[in-house]
């Protein structure tokens, strides 16, 4: 049996539903008869695999039990949960979408008083949100996660832009992180198109049980038409800055950085708002000249004006 096959079908099973025979077969390039014996084979090493009779057959993980040879204990197994719903809640550069299909699969194996331990401690905790970021829902995540693992349609509530109510009817296709916020790219069932959707706006979210048929989206990357189309309808600034800082202390994530000699280097980033850019170079907690855009410079010097009239006068003592 090849080791690499038994993890793949592992990695499948752990996905939280049930899978016919025939597709595990199909995927993994085998026959059903190979895939039977590779469950036993799970089996045998403690993996709890339930199977459902019928002329497919289907196989699933059952949720709750010990799995080894994944050898957690509770703590380890609680820690994991709260860092994952942690880093969902605050996306990282890099490991978002990861870090869902992680607490997803995570969640499905968990005994239920460790998913209460982690629900307990996500409720009685409470972090400091960063400006402007759009707090959402890790189980929101997790939801529609498993619905585009598992090819399943989706219906929600949704709230527009202009606070405008209607209910959904989705494919899902990808979860994207985008700076502050998370968006699903979908296909929308009753519209005919493409749409994307924040996911802090979408309410009373349930899968439908409708498996749907993979479409290929309007550009091969998810993430890229994403941004494209957040770009082309949503007022931005594109600012071009010199920091007087060395381009190893910039912060990662924060846009396009090319360095100027040891000591100085340019920056290029995106903002939504003059307010947002403002912040987020104030911040850096350095020197800077700004370049473009022409609205930026005069927008500082309100803000500056602005910050010495609360300071008061030189000398005033502080309260």
């Amino acid at each position: 049996m090849s080791d690499s096959r038994l993890l793949s079908l592992l990695s499948l099973l752990q996905t939280p539903r049930e899978w016919p025979g025939g597709e595990l077969a199909e995927r993994l390039g085998v026959s059903r008869r190979t895939i039977r014996r590779d469950i036993d084979r799970l089996r045998a090493l403690g993996y709890p695999v339930d199977a459902t009779m019928g002329a497919d057959g289907g196989y699933r993980l059952v949720a709750g039990r010990a799995m080894p040879p994944l050898l957690l204990d509770d703590e380890e197994a609680v820690a994991i949960a709260v860092g994952l719903a942690t880093a969902a809640r605050h996306p990282v550069q890099g490991i978002e979408e990861a870090s869902v299909r992680a607490l997803a699969k995570l969640e499905q194996v968990l005994p239920s008083r460790l998913r209460y331990r982690v629900r307990s401690l996500g409720g009685a905790t409470v972090p400091l949100p960063a400006v402007e970021t759009a707090e959402v829902d890790p189980q929101r995540l997790t939801t529609l996660a498993t619905a585009v693992a598992n090819r399943e349609r989706v219906r929600f509530g949704y709230r527009s832009n202009d606070g405008a109510t209607s209910t959904r009817l989705v494919d899902p296709h990808r979860l994207v992180a985008a700076g502050r916020r998370w968006y699903l790219l979908g296909h929308d069932h009753d519209r005919g198109d493409w749409r994307i959707y924040r996911i802090d706006r979408i309410a009373d979210l349930r899968a439908t049980g409708a498996r749907i048929t993979p479409r290929e989206p309007p550009a091969g990357d998810a993430a890229a038409y994403v941004r494209d189309k957040l770009y082309s309808t949503a007022p931005t600034y594109e600012a071009v800055v010199t920091l007087h800082m060395p381009v190893t202390e910039v912060i990662r994530g924060l846009g396009e950085v090319t360095e100027v000699d040891e000591r100085t280097c340019r920056l290029r980033t995106h903002g939504d708002t003059l307010d947002w850019l403002a912040f987020r170079l104030l911040g850096l907690g350095c020197e800077f000249e700004v370049h473009e855009p022409p609205e930026l410079a005069p927008h500082l010097r309100v803000l500056s004006a602005r910050l010495n009239r609360a300071a008061g006068p030189p000398g005033t003592p502080a309260p």
